[in-house]
């Protein structure tokens, strides 16, 4: 018998996304879905393009004490200060959540208090929930019953940063993360600023200085390299439909050439199914990553001392729904590429 999967905020474009991995992956026996809109509908009436994959009604909130008494694993897209009381309520069944909203990516109630300005809604949980990117927190997850998704800029900013901080090769307050994502990234809701007309044709940085993603790349930044990290980190909006292109700035701690820096992170990353070393000369592109959990990176030593690592994920693949997924096969002892291989969509 295999998986039983439940999503709860299955309308948003990180829950359709995580429906459309799942109806494919070979160890899903089957999928159950709630929401707080849509309720009643049918999926695929709601999302056209799923129709003859998946069957399903929305169920409305009301019924997440049915869904977490059947599934084996519950899938949490909802929005910050929300998915928390949720998740203590699965968990109270003896199931596995995967959270892929903020409130269990830092665990420190404060900071995360601070950043997010909501109460924490389950701060007994911080202790049990294991931060889920698989490349560098592993062994971790396999053994987890929370596991917190990371945030789609963190992914991208982290697997750049992780061979330089873990060996030392930088100086620690001299980060600077440059990253862009497509609109997707601000959720499927209505506002003034992902209005076709206010985005198209334009490019913004926006919460500079201020950005909730802050911390969470600060603190695992401190973890990988054993002490803290200074990050500098400004996103800004393009007018594409979904990816990320973190562009990392750090001084070195000593001189090292391009083939030496590129074979460290070669190195680094050997084995692993989802990260890719561009060859020299090759810089990432969005469109090499788009409808696929995996992550390139370009990198070279510039001038005075600098390394520059340029970093390509799809911000609800890798950076959300997919790597969900990735986390549910290490949970479940399954390989942990199931139902996440294949090329991506080009152009």
């Amino acid at each position: 018998m295999g998986l039983k999967a439940g999503i709860v905020g299955v309308t948003g474009y990180v829950g359709e996304e995580l429906v459309r991995i799942l109806c494919r992956h070979p160890e899903i026996e089957e999928i159950r879905v709630a929401s707080r809109d849509f309720v009643g509908e049918a999926l695929d009436r709601v999302f056209p393009h799923l129709r003859g994959h998946v069957d399903r009604e929305i169920w409305g909130m009301e019924k997440l004490p049915d869904l977490a008494a059947w599934a084996d694993v519950v899938f949490l897209a909802l929005p910050h200060g929300v998915s928390a009381p949720v998740a203590r309520e699965v968990l109270k069944r003896g199931k596995r959540v995967i959270d892929l909203a903020a409130d269990f990516r830092l665990p420190d109630v404060k900071l995360y208090e601070e950043w997010y300005r909501v109460p924490h809604g389950a701060p007994e949980l911080l202790k049990d929930a294991v931060y889920g990117l698989p490349e560098l927190f592993r062994s971790s997850i396999s053994a987890a019953q929370l596991v917190a998704n990371p945030g789609c800029y963190p992914t991208s900013a982290l697997l750049a940063l992780a061979p330089l901080l873990k060996h030392g090769l930088v100086d620690r307050s001299t980060v600077i993360v440059d990253s862009k994502s497509g609109v997707s990234g601000a959720g499927r809701s209505p506002s003034l600023g992902c209005h076709f007309p206010e985005c198209n044709e334009n490019i913004r940085a926006y919460g500079v200085g201020v950005h909730r993603h802050t911390p969470e790349i600060s603190y695992y930044a401190g973890v990988l390299s054993g002490g803290q990290v200074d990050v500098f980190f400004t996103p800004h909006l393009i007018p594409v439909t979904r990816g990320i292109l973190s562009t990392v700035y750090a001084r070195m701690e000593r001189p090292m050439d391009d083939a030496s820096l590129r074979r460290i992170y070669e190195e680094f990353y050997a084995g692993e199914a989802f990260v890719q070393v561009a060859v020299a000369g090759e810089w990432p592109e969005t469109k090499w990553v788009l409808g696929t959990n995996r992550c390139f990176l370009g990198v070279t030593s510039g001038a005075e001392r600098q390394a520059v690592v340029v970093s390509a994920i799809d911000n609800l693949v890798k950076g959300a729904a997919g790597q969900a997924v990735q986390n549910m096969n290490l949970m479940f002892g399954l390989p942990e590429v199931t139902g996440l291989t294949g090329p991506g969509l080009y152009p």
